[in-house]
């Protein structure tokens, strides 16, 4: 049974949003009367890790670190979806190895087919209301929609977990999205996040929690809610958590008819016990900002081409007759049974337009099997839909059905990202189930009305405002002299040219390939080769070893994969300096001793010097030296100097991870030393 803390106001020194109350349920290692906020450093000992294909390496890892069984078997989770199309003799191998190693530690393993690990995480209640579960996968998110503060982490702190069943974490900022009114019919979840996405685009939420409240909200199914909160990661945020409300509770005594009444997570004491002890955010609770939007004003909507902070309305797609290739309903994010029968409605006695391949996978076995037992999924199949294995495929670019040069895309996935679903010259789209299945019956994008012979509606007008409670930082902050200890094996100057990619929001697809994420014996020297040839293709020719990198802001967004760390490492390069990062990369930096450093100011320095360039990478002449010991970074123009910036302290304990080589070298160091 889990307990939910409860706290009166008297206990507190200042008052917690639900974010910081769930956290401090699941913090270690703090004083009796120690608080938690936003921007602590807290020791976290997760309910439940999910790992998925990645849980071969991180076994690895694990055995790496001398480590010889779980410290908890029953907090841990693996799952196979990635590339479960793959059916070569290696795949097979990791596959079985994974099976095997689950078998041998006797932690719960559900094999390839099963489905999706986060659908099943919620199918079988490991992500559950007030529980802090994490997963080596950035869309972990996934499992606020059930009130869950889900969040992603990154293979090394995956092995952590499965050493000691802990990892560390920094509660982020918070801020709460007021969602207000009612959707008109016709629109979908899946409009609502792409409207966020698209309206709220310059990183009003990168790297923080999000708290989802208003009475829209009780207005939002749960398979509405998963949605959101899933594409949350793609709008930058780190956790996107709905409240436990009645719609959540009825949605858990269903699902308990559903399993009979002795499942080990969903049951109905457990329902019983959190129907007792619902825990909501103290009225006087700090927001970092606050986020409106009238969801009577939403219409049908559209993200990219490429891009999920593009957002279109879809009438003008539809008036533009953008024609497309493939069509998929596939991944975590709409491929639920909801967003099956609504595609299947809309395509029920159509057929597939010619020259266009629908791709459909169901998000779980369960999911299928309730698909078919309802008739719709033999309605999409009737229409010429091509099934694909329940598991993720091609919205990751593995297996069949991937996007060619030159083609159009519509997806109801999460990520449109160039090159991510196939050829980089390719077009990506996203959108909701029912706009994709009719587009692949039109041919073209275009509104489900029309598949029957009616008018495309016209857009409305989204109401949006923000207000941004953040305090201004101190005017002082970080100008204090400073004189930090170096460390034996540590540099006390860090030099080197500055190689400016001048873009914003450089995703790890950008970075390192998905096609290679999976592929675990790939070598230094072809992880060097092909390190950003997603962002430029002659990246590894205007680069060299020592070069610093400097991009835009929210560098390394995008999915949990660290080899976006470790193949810059590989090319020689230990710094990058960017606007800010995404978190996931930020902490895959650390943990694989990649230094990185925040200085919005050298940003805009350089996108006014080189503002005529067309170029993505460019080669500046510029030399940038960061004094460790007096933590103070300059940037140079030959003998002019044309930036002095303090920067935060690289104190003892992190120059330790760097010199030992990153994080798992670290901890096997201090476990063979115990």
């Amino acid at each position: 049974m889990v307990s939910i803390r409860k706290f009166s106001t008297t206990q507190l020194r200042q008052a917690q949003n639900l974010t910081e109350k769930l956290v401090q349920n699941y913090a270690v290692g703090i004083a009796h009367d120690k608080e938690v906020h936003s921007g602590d450093y807290v020791t976290i000992k997760p309910s439940h890790c999910m790992s998925h294909d990645n849980a071969w390496p991180v076994a690895l890892k694990f055995m790496g670190l001398g480590a010889q069984k779980l410290h908890d078997n029953r907090q841990i989770v693996m799952t196979l979806d990635h590339d479960v199309q793959n059916k070569s003799e290696k795949n097979i191998a990791k596959y079985e190895n994974i099976k095997n190693f689950a078998k041998k530690m006797g932690n719960d393993f559900y094999p390839a087919g099963r489905g999706i690990g986060h659908q099943i995480l919620v199918e079988e209640g490991y992500a559950f209301p007030y529980n802090l579960t994490v997963a080596s996968d950035s869309h972990s998110n996934t499992y606020g929609g059930l009130g869950c503060l889900g969040t992603p982490v990154v293979r090394t702190d995956a092995a952590a977990i499965w050493a000691t069943g802990m990892t560390w974490w920094q509660i982020p900022p918070v801020a709460k999205v007021h969602l207000e009114g009612e959707l008109p019919a016709g629109v979908t979840g899946k409009d609502v996040i792409v409207t966020l996405c698209g309206m709220f685009n310059n990183d009003e939420v990168l790297n923080h929690a999000i708290e989802f409240v208003g009475d829209g909200v009780s207005k939002l199914s749960v398979d509405e809610r998963l949605t959101i909160a899933n594409m949350t990661t793609e709008w930058g945020a780190l956790t996107g958590l709905f409240p436990v409300d009645n719609v959540l509770l009825d949605w858990y005594q269903e699902r308990i008819k559903r399993l009979g009444p002795n499942h080990p997570r969903i049951n109905q004491d457990r329902l019983n016990h959190l129907k007792e002890n619902i825990v909501t955010s103290d009225s006087n609770a700090v927001y970092a900002k606050e986020l409106y939007l009238d969801l009577s004003t939403l219409c049908p909507s559209v993200s990219g081409p490429n891009s999920v902070k593009i957002a279109k309305p879809l009438s003008v797609l539809a008036e533009e007759k953008l024609k497309i290739n493939k069509a998929y309903l596939v991944s975590c994010t709409n491929a639920r049974l909801s967003d099956i029968v609504a595609a299947a409605k809309v395509v029920k006695g159509h057929k597939v337009a010619p020259g266009v391949q629908f791709y459909i996978a169901a998000a779980s076995s369960e999911v299928q099997k309730d698909a078919e037992a309802v008739g719709a999924w033999k309605d999409l199949l009737d229409a010429g839909a091509i099934p694909l294995v329940s598991g993720c495929g091609p919205c990751i670019g593995l297996g069949a059905g991937l996007l060619e040069d030159g083609e159009v895309g519509i997806s109801a996935t999460n990520r449109n990202f160039k090159g991510r679903m196939g050829s980089r010259n390719a077009l990506a789209y996203l959108a909701s189930p029912e706009v994709v299945a009719a587009s692949a019956i039109l041919g073209r994008m275009g509104f489900p009305a029309e598949v029957n012979g009616e008018p495309a509606p016209g857009p409305t007008t989204v109401i949006k405002r923000v207000t941004s409670t953040e305090k201004e930082a101190s005017s002082e902050s970080g100008q204090a002299e400073s004189s930090v200890k170096v460390l034996d094996g540590f540099p006390d100057v860090i030099e080197g040219e500055l190689v400016f990619c001048n873009a914003d929001n450089v995703n790890t697809d950008a970075i390192y390939p998905g096609k290679y994420t999976y592929q675990d014996d790939v070598p230094k020297e072809k992880m060097a080769e092909v390190c950003m040839e997603n962002y430029d293709i002659d990246f590894g020719k205007k680069t060299k070893p020592n070069d610093i990198i400097v991009s835009g802001y929210n560098f390394g967004t995008g999915s949990s994969r660290e080899q976006a760390a470790t193949c810059i490492l590989a090319r020689g390069i230990k710094l990058v300096i960017s606007g800010s990062f995404g978190n996931i990369f930020s902490r895959n930096a650390i943990n694989n001793a990649l230094l990185t450093l925040e200085i919005p100011a050298l940003i805009s320095i350089l996108r006014t010097k080189f503002a005529e360039s067309k170029e993505p990478t460019i080669r500046t002449g510029l030399i940038a030296k960061w004094d460790v010991k007096n933590a103070t970074v300059t940037v140079k123009d030959g003998d002019k100097e044309i930036l002095r910036q303090k920067v935060g302290e690289l104190g003892e304990s992190m120059q330790e991870i760097i010199v030992a080589g990153g994080l798992e070298k670290w901890v096997s160091n201090k476990v063979s030393n115990a």
